[in-house]
């Protein structure tokens, strides 16, 4: 049995778990410089790390104090 934890997230697993639409998951990454795109040939696909993902979950928790 594989126990590993992965290194990086998806961007599709990644707004999941903070529970939020993916394109705006993409919006908030690409504002604040968060996350890698690999590609290949015609794909590409944007990695998380743990400290990405907690960056960006401190982020939208300040925008969500913000309004309301």
């Amino acid at each position: 049995m594989n126990n590993q934890v992965p290194k990086y997230f998806t961007q599709a697993r990644a707004s999941f778990l903070r529970g939020m639409p993916e394109a705006e998951f993409d919006r908030i990454s690409k504002e604040s410089g968060l996350g890698h795109v690999e590609r290949a040939g015609n794909e590409k696909e944007t990695y998380f790390t743990y400290e990405e993902l907690q960056r960006i979950c401190v982020l939208t928790g300040r925008l969500v104090e913000t309004v309301q």
